[in-house]
């Protein structure tokens, strides 16, 4: 397969509360011959809380990672975080007003052109690899396990700037899920919020809204959720033990990220994808998927 090169912004998050999305997402663009070359002294994108502030410094800091990214000339920048993806898009919108663009110029003292491509690492996997090349290097299917998918507020929207799937009704991961054998049942909360970055300042607002995420799991009876953003995975995984005192409940959730199960699918070890670093135990939908890959080779 011939390789594919990308500039590449892991985010903030990846270098610390979400670092199995890191491993797995590197492990899983190598093998998918996804080449990511690193944005050298690349920073915060300002993420969710940034725009709230000022949108002109929410651009410039989104810019400043945008600028080294085109010097690289490779044209496309991709990261696998919604909420950095979402910043470098708005960032990329501001550039298309001569004025702004030039503010960003002079705010973050580095000639940007505003040029460049973003894009989030599931859309490159989704469109550019695509679920039938993934299907035939699947080496251990992911049979009889159920998968909830769950999209996030940001994944998809605005659609304007997202410009990826559907807003409302997004397939990429279901797609990419029963590519893998999984059994993807419809899952109504798919694109709603979790409380995204409200964490720490209202966690009221987390527990709330998680909340509603993780019943309707258990309502279609999901073996886990599964998302691609490091703030959804926070929430859901890290929080769950608050949750589950918000809702009276002791039931856990286990939550993948999607490239940890790609990876599994492909041949790589639970340990390797990093699925010992969730909060929630994953073990159980583990020890159910080797039994089911047993059974299938008996």
């Amino acid at each position: 397969m011939k390789a594919r090169r990308y500039a590449y912004y892991p985010g903030c998050s990846q270098k610390g509360t979400a670092v199995e999305y890191e491993m797995s997402a590197r492990a899983v663009a190598k093998e998918l011959g996804i080449q990511l070359v690193d944005v050298e002294d690349w920073s915060c994108c300002g993420s969710t809380p940034a725009h709230t502030v000022d949108h002109l410094l929410y651009g410039a800091l989104a810019a400043r990672n945008l600028a080294i990214a085109e010097r690289m000339k490779l044209g496309t920048v991709v990261t696998p975080c919604p909420s950095c993806l979402i910043a470098f898009k708005s960032a990329l919108a501001m550039a298309q007003n001569a004025e702004t663009l030039e503010e960003l110029n002079e705010l973050i003292n580095l000639p940007f052109k505003g040029t460049i491509t973003a894009k989030s690492l599931l859309q490159v996997i989704f469109e550019e690899i695509g679920v039938d090349v993934l299907a035939e290097k699947v080496e251990k299917p992911l049979t009889g396990l159920k998968f909830a998918p769950y999209y996030g507020c940001i994944l998809t929207r605005p659609p304007g700037l997202a410009q990826f799937d559907d807003a409302e009704n997004p397939v990429s991961m279901d797609k990419i899920l029963a590519a893998l054998g999984a059994e993807v049942p419809d899952f109504p909360f798919k694109t709603e919020c979790c409380g995204a970055a409200f964490g720490l300042s209202r966690r009221d607002i987390v527990q709330t809204l998680s909340a509603k995420v993780l019943e309707m799991a258990e309502a279609i009876e999901a073996d886990a959720l599964v998302v691609a953003c490091p703030l959804c995975h926070q929430n859901l995984d890290l929080r769950q033990d608050q949750i589950n005192s918000y809702r009276g409940s002791r039931r856990e959730m286990p939550i993948f990220y999607i490239t940890q199960l790609i990876g599994l699918a492909l041949g790589f070890s639970p340990k390797d994808m990093g699925m010992d670093k969730h909060a929630v135990s994953s073990e159980d939908v583990l020890k159910k998927w080797e039994a089911n890959l047993k059974e299938r080779t008996e």
